[in-house]
């Protein structure tokens, strides 16, 4: 929200004149009539166009490790050689790991 630094201010005396009926009044004035939603549910009455993918099969080519990469003991993903921070007991660690 914007604040303009040139209005007047009220003082002290002011602010303690605004009565009780007003200030509650400005309150309902500010309050939306949004009903929270749980996400899970909305998401649920959602149905993409033709989105019955029982029957698809993902094609993924997958290559072995490269003589350059290795795989972290902690996070296990595929790393450069470069990347490596520590080995222990035969296990590699990545930088990320390790830092």
């Amino acid at each position: 929200m914007a604040t303009d630094y040139d209005a007047p201010r009220k003082n002290e005396d002011e602010l303690s004149e605004d009565s009780l009926d007003e200030l509650k009044g400005r309150r309902t004035d500010k309050q939306s009539a949004v009903v929270d939603e749980d996400e899970a549910e909305t998401a649920d009455s959602y149905e993409l166009p033709g989105a019955d993918l029982s029957g698809e099969e993902l094609l993924v080519r997958v290559l072995p490790a490269q003589a350059d990469e290795f795989t972290c003991a902690s996070c296990f993903l595929v790393r450069h050689r470069s990347q490596v921070a520590k080995e222990k007991g035969g296990l590699l660690y990545c930088k990320d790991c390790e830092g």
